[in-house]
């Protein structure tokens, strides 16, 4: 099953605020919703699906295994509660939301965990996230890289991680794009205002068609459901090559995202 292009984030969404983003997500056409243990929003994803009355085969759903929960012997237990919460007898996608602190369980442990998790059918695909070029090598020595499915990474025009997309790609490996508006910070850059005009696009919309173009998944979050609307015409937005190359010239390796104690050696 390949990933959708274009998803729906619920980073930071919590209670009705979330049900009410999935909710409307879906009733404009969203059919991917990317959640996680540690964003404490399971259950409202859960029961917005189920109220929204969208088949399940026709859903893509994303959560990711939080670092408590890497060992062996708690990663499917985990990943069960999670499905429980959720209201499905699976995922779509599994990943591991940052590697363990301090190495506390090795990559070859919470990989063979998630693989055996695949295996009994509690998730279709598997993969990892904010993971760095050395800890990709491990998990693919780990299980393979034909069953890693995707590194979600931040990357926005102002942070275009090259190192680390190159090697995931150079192995195969799909790289989901989070923080692609960099909190709504890049909507206000010059370059992406000026092309934006050209199209008569939004600039989240041709930031989000950027990243879409250099073959990413992107799951961008609102809460208003004009944006949500208009975020998802950016898989229709054509950029030229000039178009592209202006952006590529925009990085700046901005990172906003790199939490003491959990973010690894970046690339």
């Amino acid at each position: 099953m390949s990933m959708p292009a274009l998803g729906l984030g619920t980073f930071r969404l919590k209670d009705q605020v979330v049900i009410d983003s999935v909710r409307n997500a879906l009733d404009v056409g969203y059919r991917a919703i990317d959640t996680a243990q540690i964003y404490g929003n399971e259950a409202e994803v859960g029961e917005a699906i189920a109220q929204s009355g969208v088949p399940r085969d026709e859903l893509f759903i994303t959560t990711k295994i939080w670092t408590d929960n890497l060992s062996r012997q708690k990663l499917i237990p985990s990943l069960q509660d999670s499905l429980k919460k959720l209201r499905t007898d699976r995922v779509d996608l599994v990943l591991i939301h940052w590697p363990s602190p301090g190495d506390a369980v090795s990559v070859a442990e919470f990989m063979d965990a998630l693989a055996e998790a695949r295996a009994q059918g509690l998730a279709r695909q598997i993969g990892v996230s904010n993971f760095n070029i050395a800890l990709m090598q491990q998990a693919i020595a780990a299980v393979g890289a034909d069953n890693i499915a995707t590194n979600q990474i931040e990357l926005s025009p102002w942070l275009q991680n090259g190192k680390v997309v190159e090697f995931a790609q150079s192995q195969g490996i799909h790289i989901t794009s989070y923080m692609t508006l960099a909190y709504g910070a890049v909507l206000k850059d010059p370059v992406i205002l000026e092309i934006a005009a050209s199209h008569n696009a939004t600039p989240a919309q041709v930031a989000l068609a950027w990243a879409m173009r250099l073959g990413y998944s992107v799951i961008p979050s609102s809460t208003r459901r004009e944006n949500l609307a208009s975020n998802l015409k950016a898989a229709s937005l054509k950029l030229s090559l000039d178009d592209m190359a202006r952006i590529a010239g925009l990085d700046r390796n901005e990172r906003l995202v790199s939490p003491d104690g959990l973010a690894p050696a970046w690339d």
